[in-house]
């Protein structure tokens, strides 16, 4: 039975100190697709079907662009699917232009496993309701930061772990981390829901 691979290639918010940028790789048998990441946080050598990324005006986007280019491939927002794995995008709130998670979805046993990317957003994403896991935004640990001109931001830790659990996420993973957030975790602030991810953590979905 084939099963569902995720793999973390960074866990960090923008010019993290301790950090590798948020990216995910996601194995699904032969298949190997890159969700953004960046310098430092670039999937192994082999092929990649797709680089897909949560928004096309991020500022590691030329950087991406290059790391995907030296692999033949072209970064950007799309649906990807293949042999019963489908991720989709979803919109965020987050800035001002269009922004994106994904929604990964493969079936298991007869069973449909679901598995959210959503490393930065504002407002809590409802799309995310009763996924089995979820990577989340963590780049502020205590309050919300919103961006010049109020035209979105990041949402709290302590937000987003009590919005995922009233929303029936099975498994919630911080992996966007800012600094606040370094500082809460390092300090052993508690997590009312919720886990912190570092970057290489491997997840199987589908055993």
């Amino acid at each position: 039975m084939k099963r569902l691979g995720l793999e973390l290639l960074g866990v960090g918010a923008m010019r993290s100190p301790r950090y590798a940028p948020a990216g995910l790789l996601v194995r699904f048998g032969a298949h190997r697709v890159v969700i953004d990441g960046g310098p430092g946080a670039a999937p192994p050598p082999g092929r990649l079907d797709a680089w897909l990324v949560t928004d096309e005006h991020c500022e590691l986007i030329a950087a991406i662009r290059r790391l995907a280019r030296g692999r033949g491939l072209e970064p950007k927002v799309a649906t990807w699917k293949a042999d019963g794995l489908v991720i989709r995008p979803r919109p965020v709130v987050h800035t001002s232009h269009a922004a994106f998670g994904y929604l990964i979805e493969v079936t298991s046993r007869g069973r449909m496993l679901r598995c959210a990317w959503a490393p930065e957003f504002f407002r809590f994403p409802r799309w995310v309701s009763a996924v089995d896991l979820m990577f989340a935004e963590a780049s502020s640990f205590a309050q919300p930061v919103r961006l010049t001109g109020g035209v979105g931001g990041h949402m709290a830790v302590i937000d987003v772990a009590r919005e995922a659990e009233r929303s029936g996420v099975r498994r919630l993973v911080f992996a966007h981390i800012g600094k606040s957030s370094i500082r809460a975790r390092e300090a052993g602030a508690p997590l009312s829901f919720g886990e912190w991810a570092s970057d290489g953590d491997v997840f199987v979905l589908g055993r």
